[in-house]
């Protein structure tokens, strides 16, 4: 009988999911809203419509399987609680609450989602190692044992390989690169996390965002992006402007990958991977971004290290990616 592992991944707008094999076919897909439920109040429906929605394009396969699990990737998931833990934009409580206790929002998600699917093997972890579990199993990185997954979108998420095992620490929350601070400097900007200085608030699309208006306070150069105001400006605006020439999109690609190859360096120094593999919306900008990144990680690296570390782009994005890579977690148990 077919073997289909259902990846499930939480975003704060919505929530997609499907039925995977081994081979990385998705064989049907689905999303429904997460943002509809962002109330703490709202959790017990979202987990309700979740559950029906998974269930609902399982009785919609028309041949027979088995359901061998169900891989779960998400803000804030915690392997090995099965726990999703204060999640920044997920079940929030209302403005008007008096002296709301982050505490209280520790949401027992595996739990949940096992009382609905008994007998399933349910496993949860963020969405970065998810990423990373999913290059393991279906994309660049399979065949490797110790490698590092650097998703670049809203943020900047890492998941880390050694040995074949993803690095979780004692608590479940190890692997947050996006969080090493790369500016010490009271100037250094503020980042999401409540610091200032970190990498995720230089290397990443918001990041490059910053990094494009600051430039353009301090160039003289034409553009056309001083016509696209901060709330409607995208870092794939970038690199539409860098195919033109543009000098502030090619400099805000310059700054930002030696920011990200020089902490990229010290990442080596702890980890020694064979290669780092690139994930996300800010990696489709190519060239702008892999060059000089590359340039910097290789001329900021330690002697040992020096042209030993592939850097490469992710080999599952635009394949149901996020859906690949939660149910990777489900078929890297079983294999």
């Amino acid at each position: 009988m077919k073997k289909l592992a259902m990846g499930i991944d939480i975003g704060g707008t919505n929530t997609a999911f499907g039925l995977v094999d081994e081979e990385g076919t998705v064989f049907c897909e689905s999303v429904i809203s997460t943002e509809k439920y962002k109330k703490f109040d709202d959790y017990e429906n979202y987990v309700k419509a979740l559950c029906d929605a998974m269930h609902s394009i399982i009785e919609g396969v028309s041949f027979d399987f088995e359901l061998v699990g169900i891989g779960i990737g998400a803000p804030n998931a915690n392997y090995h609680t099965g726990m999703i833990e204060a999640p920044a934009n997920l079940w929030k409580f209302r403005d008007d609450e008096p002296n709301p206790d982050d505490s209280r929002r520790m949401f027992h998600f595996v739990d949940d989602i096992k009382a609905s699917f008994p007998g399933v093997e349910v496993a949860i972890t963020n969405d970065a190692n998810a990423a990373a579990i999913g290059e393991g199993v279906f994309g660049n990185a399979k065949g490797m044992k110790d490698y590092v997954v650097i998703t670049l979108g809203t943020g900047l998420g890492s998941g880390i390989v050694s040995n074949g095992e993803m690095i979780y620490g004692h608590d479940g929350f190890a692997g947050e690169y996006g969080h090493v601070m790369v500016d010490s400097r009271a100037t250094g900007r503020e980042c999401g996390c409540g610091r200032k200085g970190c990498l995720e608030a230089y290397a990443s699309a918001t990041g490059i965002k910053r990094t494009a208006f600051e430039l353009m306070a301090k160039m003289n150069n034409d553009s056309e992006l001083r016509e696209i105001p901060f709330s409607n400006f995208e870092a794939v605006m970038l690199s539409k402007a860098a195919d033109k020439g543009d000098a502030i999109a090619l400099e805000a690609f310059r700054f930002t990958g030696e920011v990200l190859g020089k902490s990229l360096a010290d990442l080596v120094a702890s980890t020694s991977p064979e290669a780092i593999i690139l994930f996300g919306g800010l990696a489709k900008a190519g060239k702008y971004i892999f060059e000089p990144t590359k340039w910097y990680m290789e001329e900021n690296m330690m002697g040992t290290f020096k042209n030993k570390v592939k850097l490469l782009p992710s080999g599952i994005e635009g394949k149901n990616a996020a859906i690949l890579g939660s149910s990777a977690l489900i078929w890297q148990k079983l294999m």
